[in-house]
């Protein structure tokens, strides 16, 4: 038995942004945090020959050759995923699963790990540095979006998302979310993001939302997230059909919301959808309420993540073989 490593990385919320790009000089902004119970987990071993099982086999694939390329490592390697965070609804699975072959790999070869830097080389986080961040530690995370094109979005700040908060999530059945050549399409046929919603939007984290959490004001959060939800569902609704991607989604967090959860809004382009909670008995009440009534979709409640992606390193003890 040669040795393995496993990793388990984390599922992200992306809120919102906070800026748009309209020259090349300006830069994206986002916010959002890692959540608990829904991560990517898999396992890399040394093996005679290169062999992938089990969900995104070919993404997983090209990801292992364009590492061994760049960090020069001429051996074979299995990679078994054991759970994989679903593609395409706005829980940041490609990132996810391109930093935890990176970080396996690296683990099992013994060099230091780099995500940042392999999340540039395997074409990771070109908007958004929040999975990238959520990687390597949790809580809720601002970044202000990339100055050089090289380098990963620079994170500026990061909070504890406090321990007795909880988050219900909305899964649609069947929908995902606008992703690949359809999603930068659609940034390129959306007007101009309006300077004056990036500034409100900027107001509202910088003496909103960062305050909030230091202050473990749950309301005062929840106000702040769904105020930049509705800006930039707003701006995004000519893209992905209203400022849900899902209607279904939509209906349950509408729902939800007269329960008295706090702060609805999507994660991404969607389809999952958020709330909050003051508590895990708080939430469970909510979701009680709405009993049956959400046709379509799924819900889950779960807590914010305040740690990044867990590495196991089982080492070969020659000394007992």
């Amino acid at each position: 038995m040669s040795d393995s490593v496993t990793i388990k990385v984390p599922a992200r919320l992306h809120l919102g942004f906070l800026d748009i790009p309209r020259s090349p000089d300006d830069r994206f902004g986002s916010i959002g945090l890692p959540v608990e119970d829904i991560a990517t987990t898999l396992t890399i071993a040394r093996s005679a020959e290169t062999h992938v099982a089990g969900d995104e086999q070919a993404r997983i694939t090209q990801h292992l050759e364009t590492l061994c390329t760049h960090l020069g490592i001429k051996a074979h390697h299995r990679i078994s995923i054991q759970h994989a965070i679903p593609p395409h609804i706005g829980l940041g699975s490609g990132t996810q699963i391109a930093l935890a072959v990176s970080a396996a790999l690296r683990t099992l070869h013994g060099l230091p790990l780099e995500p940042a830097h392999d999340a540039v080389l395997l074409k990771r986080g070109s908007r958004s540095g929040i999975g990238i961040a959520a990687f390597e530690e949790g809580g809720v995370i601002i970044d202000a979006g990339k100055g050089d094109t090289n380098r990963a979005p620079t994170v500026v700040a990061r909070f504890a998302f406090p321990d007795a908060w909880r988050i219900i999530l909305v899964f649609d059945n069947a929908a995902h979310g606008i992703h690949g050549e359809a999603e930068i399409a659609a940034f390129r046929a959306l007007p101009l993001f309006p300077v004056a919603t990036s500034a409100s939007i900027a107001r509202t984290v910088l003496l909103g939302i960062m305050p909030s959490l230091v202050e473990r004001d749950l309301a005062a959060f929840a106000r702040g997230i769904a105020s930049i939800q509705t800006e930039i569902g707003s701006y995004f609704a000519p893209a992905q059909g209203g400022v849900f991607t899902s209607r279904k989604v939509e209906a349950t967090l509408h729902r939800l919301a007269d329960a008295g959860a706090l702060g609805i809004g999507q994660s991404s382009w969607g389809p999952t959808g958020f709330a909050f909670a003051q508590t895990q008995a708080e939430a469970e009440r909510i979701v009680s309420v709405i009993g049956g009534r959400a046709p379509g979709t799924t819900i889950q409640i779960v807590a914010g993540r305040n740690a990044g992606a867990e590495i196991t390193h089982s080492a070969l003890n020659l000394a007992r073989a």
